[in-house]
């Protein structure tokens, strides 16, 4: 999903709309955030025991290859427990999706599009690539929301299509009727041409007034968590992976990325005014990870994979800020086993972008309140590489068990940063996700119980779901049975064999639970005495609260607390090297600790510009809650 700043993260387009969920965050914290990846709105506010194959193919560990049906789909998993030794049967059912994944999956996707900024529509046809997984198979259903249908044929001939009752959140189904039989196995090639609406949930049109160059109009998209059905026709479930390909005709004065790998350009033969961009995504992906962008857009190459994107008025400050990208992902191929998607791109988007980050494979899309100037930010992007692993490459088989994403992520993110900078940073990165936690738990209430880990999305718009809980809770779940278990390494050992075990498919949370057991099975003895239920399915805080370490976190505390003790007799013995063994972090966490206060007098906020000229800080965090505090005091000229 989208990347969270400070407090609370996004999502991918995820990033986009505001459930009465998350706490409020301010457009620069909403953008600046390291956390989560998926879509909140800018006002509102996530191998060693087991001889488990390999990252080498995707096809060796897709769901449908482990439960006997065709891979890249999660149909009925037979899953023996470690727990009791039950079996239980997961249904592959999503109640946010129409499409009929049970008797068909996606395959491939071959896209079409033609961006029309004129208009605010892409006209567009998509070739689905379908497997039938029954016998006599003659009708499937695909996702849609707001898609003007023109035609649809299979094979080359004509089919019937019909378009089913609008839903409030899930769209419009689309059924269509081939004109023969398939049999278990068989493919068929479904063509849809297509026109979208002006007013496409994934799809944002930005005027050139809305950029940094103020010349040229401007699109990207967000489809998570179920918006790719307003730009493509699909079967719009995490549960389906596919590859794509893509050709996109757009204006020849811009430029088009995705979130693949290029695959060459030429001048569009339809229309020598316009440009037609390739490319081509050989990796099986949910149809929340496809996402587009087109507009003056320039690049620069900052390591061996790795290049960002970007308006000509950023992509320098972008190249500088995230210079140690490849380190990161070095780190996390360390951790969690290679990378598996060729190019590790990040795009920076226009200052109208209200989000932190999306994990889309290829394309981190990036706020540019990042580009602090001094690499103070640039950790978010390490939120987001560790989706190239848990999410993207391990995903959560419906919205219900997002903390499969978020939770694993956030857990591997702050490793990376105990690799990169120590354990006790890893910790007090933890402590402020627990405040995180609990601020969504007490906006939410703490009898939501949209603030379990394992919701329950009947009838619910995911999107309204979606908060810090997913992320937070997530986190102090892994990191409780890290300590349970025997320690960071040994425990993510386990994640690494989980990621190994899981690579190309989708999984619910019981399929976590059996392989948690299976590798740990000579402390099942423990396992058995978490509280699962307290967990999974109990709204409200964790039932254990870890114990973090708290170095870090008590100079903040310390100084903080001198601030709101001081008379005006004292602020002489405040220094500018009171913040100078601070790390960033740390003048966040202690500029939040003064906004819980009560206000402070005007007269030390004043002295506090003068020791610590704060105003001078490129940092959006930073200068988000000291302007917050400057507020509070009442600092009007």
């Amino acid at each position: 999903m989208p990347g969270r700043t400070g407090a609370v993260k996004r999502v991918h387009h995820d990033r986009i709309r505001a459930p009465p969920k998350t706490v409020l965050r301010s457009p620069i914290t909403a953008a600046a955030s390291g956390a989560p990846c998926r879509r909140e709105r800018l006002l509102q506010r996530v191998s060693r025991r087991t001889g488990t194959r390999t990252l080498l193919r995707p096809q060796a560990d897709v769901c449908g290859a482990r439960s006997g049906t065709s891979p890249g789909v999660c149909a009925p998993v037979r899953s023996d427990s470690a727990v009791s030794g039950r079996i239980s049967i997961t249904m592959a059912s999503d109640p946010c999706s129409f499409s009929s994944f049970t008797r068909c999956v996606t395959r491939h996707l071959n896209l079409h599009l033609h961006v029309d900024f004129d208009r605010h529509v892409i006209r567009a046809k998509v070739e689905l690539t379908v497997e039938a997984l029954e016998d006599r198979f003659t009708a499937l259903t695909l996702d849609t929301r707001d898609l003007k249908i023109v035609s649809v044929s299979a094979n080359g001939q004509a089919a019937r299509f019909t378009m089913g009752p609008k839903h409030s959140f899930k769209g419009t189904p689309l059924d269509i009727k081939l004109p023969f039989d398939l049999s278990r196995g068989q493919h068929v090639i479904v063509e849809v041409t297509y026109e979208t609406s002006p007013s496409a949930s994934a799809l944002q049109w930005l005027t050139p007034e809305q950029t940094a160059g103020k010349k040229q109009p401007y699109l990207f998209s967000q489809c998570q968590a179920h918006h790719c059905r307003s730009m493509i026709p699909c079967q719009d479930s995490p549960s389906v992976k596919h590859t794509y390909y893509a050709q996109v005709s757009v204006p020849k004065d811009l430029v088009a990325v995705m979130s693949a790998m290029r695959d060459g350009q030429e001048v569009d033969p339809q229309d020598n005014s316009r440009a037609v961009f390739r490319f081509r995504q050989p990796v099986p992906m949910p149809s929340y990870l496809i996402a587009i962008v087109v507009g003056a857009l320039e690049s620069r190459e900052i390591g061996p994979r790795t290049r960002v994107w970007s308006e000509e008025e950023f992509v320098d400050k972008a190249a500088s800020e995230f210079s140690e990208t490849e380190n990161m992902l070095k780190t996390a191929e360390d951790l969690a086993g290679p990378y598996v998607w060729g190019q590790y791109d990040i795009l920076v988007l226009p200052p109208s972008f209200p989000y932190g980050g999306m994990e889309n494979p290829c394309l981190t899309f990036a706020t540019p309140t990042l580009l602090a100037g001094d690499k103070s930010l640039s950790n978010v992007i390490a939120h987001e590489i560790s989706h190239s692993w848990t999410g993207n490459l391990v995903t959560n088989q419906t919205w219900e068990h997002f903390w499969l994403n978020e939770g694993h992520t956030v857990y591997l993110e702050r490793m990376i940063g105990r690799c990169l900078e120590s354990e006790q940073f890893r910790q007090f990165k933890a402590m402020g996700g627990w405040k995180d936690l609990q601020d969504s738990v007490n906006t939410f209430g703490a009898d939501n119980p949209l603030t379990n880990l394992v919701p329950n999305l009947q009838d619910v718009d995911p999107d309204d779901a979606f908060s810090s809980v997913p992320y937070e809770k997530g986190f102090a779940l892994l990191y409780h049975l890290e300590e349970l278990m025997g320690g960071p390494e040994v425990f993510m050992g386990f994640v690494k064999s989980y990621i190994q075990r899981f690579a190309y498919s989708s999984v619910t949370t019981d399929e976590w639970k059996n392989y948690l057991f299976t590798y740990f099975k000579d402390k099942v003895d423990i396992l058995n005495k978490v509280d699962w239920n307290a967990w999974m399915f109990t709204p409200g805080m964790p039932p254990v609260k870890p114990q973090y370490d708290t170095t870090l976190a008590d100079a903040c505390i310390t100084l903080a607390q001198k601030w709101v003790k001081a008379k005006d007799q004292d602020l002489s013995s405040f220094k500018e090297s009171d913040v100078k063994t601070l790390s960033s972090h740390q003048i966040i966490e202690f500029l939040s600790l003064l906004l819980q206060e009560d206000p402070l007098p005007l007269t030390h906020v004043k002295k506090m510009q003068e020791v610590y000229d704060l105003n001078a800080s490129m940092n959006s965090e930073i200068r988000f809650r000291w302007l917050r505090l400057c507020v509070r005091s009442r600092w009007e000229e």
